[in-house]
């Protein structure tokens, strides 16, 4: 009994991620929760310099807090914070200097942190 609870527990919780997923019409400046991934051309000059035109750019937003997860082992930017209905920004949050904009159908990222350097240029 005790496995046959814990089995419907498990498809219960896959099916609320499943739901929770966005379509290309949400905007995540619009939602509280948010996992979207945008394709197009991403980059990253530190330690390594990586350069793609066919990479991507998961989003997953819970709240204010945006994570940029890149493909192509690029670190990601974690904890961004911006309020809801904010498009992005233009100067330094939380330690990142450059320019963020994002909406339910582009991604564009110009940000710099110390010596390292994030780009992308992405659709959804």
């Amino acid at each position: 009994m005790k496995s046959v609870f814990k089995f419907l527990s498990l498809m219960l919780i896959a099916a609320t991620v499943v739901f929770a997923s966005c379509s290309k019409d949400d905007n995540p400046v619009d939602n509280d929760l948010f996992i979207g991934t945008y394709h197009g051309s991403v980059s990253y000059t530190g330690d390594k310099t990586i350069t793609n035109s066919n990479g991507s750019v998961t989003v997953v937003k819970v709240g204010d807090r945006y994570d940029f997860n890149f493909s192509d082992n690029i670190p990601s930017i974690k904890d961004v914070q911006m309020s809801k209905g904010e498009q992005g920004y233009i100067g330094t949050v939380n330690g990142y200097t450059g320019l963020l904009s994002i909406d339910a159908g582009k991604l564009h990222i110009a940000l710099k942190n110390g010596d390292n350097t994030w780009g992308a240029d992405c659709n959804r």
